[in-house]
């Protein structure tokens, strides 16, 4: 038998109770014969609603995305199958077993837990294009209890997971210091740079994991807040505990609190059934609140509250609940002009302010170009991104790179070398791979100073295109061709040698 974090029983052997619904106490048997002709359609055209439901997921979250298409439809097709044939056969049990081994396999790939549950509320949008015409009007509410079920498992399985993988990360970083002191590493809690500057975050991201005060982390979008935040929290003798993160700025403001602060049963339309919230999912942990300033001032005065008083109270209820739970709060504006203009509550200000670490952005620690490129190649492989692996990155696509100013930092960094692997067909990753942005700023070269007499590489390769052109009556496709790599590839290796 599987238990929530609702403290909900699956349906046992025994007849329910006379208006009272089986299944977590939101469906019927009979709702489930209902769901039938929706269920079977989802299951047999499932290609297709993935595919949907990846576009909606893309325009919703853009490039702070967690998981490729690769990944997004070999996660969620097969489990597709399993979970509609599971309830086609009303095998509840089944059913919760499959979506509790989803939350895991989701925590492991580090899929934050509001995009998981962003994400099953675009599932149901992406499936409507899928129902049958003669479907009534009523199913959609059932369709809709039913997601309601597949959160509360998905979320419990994801805390339970996440102290799982905290543990496990912890044990790999201590075997690590053995053997190498921290101003040596260049990887440290899922950070990468070998930077002074980067060095000195790890001494301040170790310092801030010792204590159990609230933290504000500062740094532009993109340059891994959310990473020092889980750095912070696996430091610490806590580590093992859960950490559960809320970006504010993906969810409507009026939605903020519910997820913060749970709500009971009734509380407001659609709450069907009794939710934790953030707070108490995090009890023991971290909670950490990405982009804070996003917050309405309200809820940051009731967020004030929680963190002087450690108690919260769930929409709807009379009754308040102890919480411990340490808070990590984000921004990626200056704080002090946060205040100014009315973002960030001054009060809740000073109670951040004592711990404050900033993120440098990736412009300022180009040495860490390198490291970090080599990182994500590595990743994307581990990830099966495409089928053939790649080897490496070229000289001149590193180049680019370490040119390259990054506004997007490290988040821009990972979508590039991701699409160089989506659309690059080599076995290495070279500027012509690279997006037109940064391989515009490939860094003037001066004039070779080699002895014409002594055959360099960029000699021999300016010669080869040159005779593959020749060969090709000046035919840039058929050229390609024979040198075995993309026209695109071909173009830039022409402009770089002046070989128009």
């Amino acid at each position: 038998m599987v238990s929530t974090m609702h403290d909900f029983a699956i349906a046992s052997a025994e007849q329910p109770r006379i208006g009272q619904p089986r299944y977590f106490h939101l469906l019927w048997e009979e709702d489930l014969e209902e769901l039938a002709p929706v269920l079977r359609a989802v299951r047999d055209r499932r290609a297709e609603v993935v595919s949907n439901w990846y576009s909606l997921y893309v325009l919703h979250f853009g490039g702070s995305r967690t998981l490729s298409e690769a990944e997004f439809t070999a996660v969620f097709e097969p489990a597709l199958l399993r979970n509609k044939d599971d309830l086609l056969r009303k095998d509840m049990e089944s059913y919760a077993r499959d979506v509790l081994k989803l939350g895991e396999e989701l925590a492991e790939r580090r899929v934050p837990l509001q995009e998981i549950i962003a994400s099953l509320h675009l599932f149901e949008e992406a499936s409507l294009s899928v129902f049958p015409p003669e479907v009534a009007t009523a199913i959609y509410s059932k369709f809709d209890k039913l997601s309601h079920i597949r959160i509360i498992l998905l979320v419990e399985s994801y805390v339970r997971s996440q102290s799982a993988l905290a543990a496990t990360r912890i044990h790999a970083l201590e075997t690590e210091a053995k053997y190498l002191p921290l101003h040596e590493r260049t990887r440290f809690h899922g950070l990468v740079g070998k930077s002074g500057i980067m060095r000195t975050l790890y001494e301040r991201i170790e310092a801030a994991g010792q204590t159990r005060g609230t933290i504000l982390v500062v740094g532009e979008s993109g340059t891994g807040k959310e990473l020092v935040a889980q750095a912070i929290h696996e430091s610490g003798s806590d580590g093992d505990n859960p950490f559960v993160a809320l970006n504010c700025a993906a969810l409507p403001k009026d939605l903020i609190e519910s997820e913060l602060f749970g709500y009971k049963r009734g509380a407001f339309s659609g709450a069907n059934a009794d939710y934790l919230g953030m707070f108490r999912a995090a009890d023991g942990g971290t909670l950490f609140l990405d982009e804070i300033t996003e917050m309405s001032p309200d809820t940051q005065s009731k967020l004030l509250r929680v963190t002087q008083e450690r108690t919260v109270r769930p929409v709807g209820s009379t009754h308040e609940s102890k919480v411990n739970v340490r808070i990590i709060a984000s921004t990626n504006r200056d704080p002090g002009d946060a205040v100014r203009d009315g973002h960030l509550r001054e009060d809740l200000y000073y109670r951040l302010q004592a711990g404050v670490i900033e993120v440098p952005p990736l412009r300022e620690r180009s040495e860490d170009i390198q490291p970090l490129a080599e990182y994500m190649v590595d990743r994307f492989n581990e990830q099966k991104v495409r089928a053939t692996p790649v080897a490496g990155i070229e000289a001149d696509g590193m180049e680019a790179m370490t040119a390259y100013p990054w506004p997007g930092n490290v988040r821009e960094l990972s979508n590039a070398i991701e699409g160089a692997f989506t659309f690059g067909r080599g076995s290495t990753i070279g500027l012509a791979d690279l997006p037109d942005a940064v391989s515009g700023h490939m860094p003037a070269t001066a004039p070779p100073t080699t002895s014409p007499h002594v055959l360099t590489f960029a000699n021999a390769e300016s010669d080869l295109i040159r005779r593959a052109l020749e060969m090709a009556a000046g035919n840039k496709s058929q050229a390609a061709d024979l040198l075995k790599i993309s026209r695109k590839k071909l173009y830039a290796k022409i402009e770089k040698y002046g070989l128009q």
